[in-house]
C-alpha cells in the first residue's frame, strides 16, 4: 500500500465511521450536540482540505465528551491524523503502527506494495 492508497484507505474509514455514527444517532433531535458532531465528521469525510486541521479537534471532542463512542473510532485514523490523536493510543499500539509504517516504506523502496491487512495481522501475532 503506497501513500496514496493509504490516504484513500483512511478516508474510506472516516466515511464509514461518519455514516455509521450518523445512522446510530438519527433518533436524536435536531440540534443535539452529539448529532452535530456526527455531522461534522461527515463533512470532514467529504472535504479533506481541513482533515488535518479539523480532524484532531473533532477526535478530541469525541473522546473527551463522548467516551462511549471512542471504541467505535478506527485506530488507523488516530495514527493517520497524528498529533493530539496519538494521546488516545497506548505506547505499544503506537510502536505497532510505527512498525507498520516502516514495513510500508521498506516495501515501497523495493518497488512492492504492502498488504496492510496482512502485515497488521502478522505483526499482531508477533506481539
Amino acid at each position: 500500500m503506497n501513500d496514496s492508497q493509504y490516504a484513500r484507505h483512511c478516508q474510506e474509514q472516516l466515511a464509514e465511521f461518519s455514516t455509521s455514527m450518523t445512522k446510530r444517532l438519527e433518533h436524536l433531535p435536531e440540534g443535539d450536540s452529539l448529532r452535530e458532531l456526527a455531522g461534522r465528521f461527515t463533512t470532514l469525510g467529504k472535504d479533506d482540505s481541513d482533515l488535518y486541521a479539523d480532524g484532531p479537534n473533532l477526535v478530541s471532542r469525541l473522546f473527551t465528551t463522548y467516551p462511549d463512542f471512542a471504541p467505535t473510532f478506527p485506530r488507523d485514523l488516530l495514527w493517520f491524523l497524528g498529533g493530539e490523536c496519538l494521546h488516545y493510543m497506548p505506547d505499544d499500539e503506537i510502536a505497532a503502527y510505527q512498525k507498520l509504517d516502516d514495513m510500508r516504506y521498506e516495501a515501497a523502496e523495493r518497488g512492492e506494495t504492502l498488504n496492510l491487512r496482512d502485515a497488521r495481522a502478522s505483526l499482531l501475532k508477533l506481539q
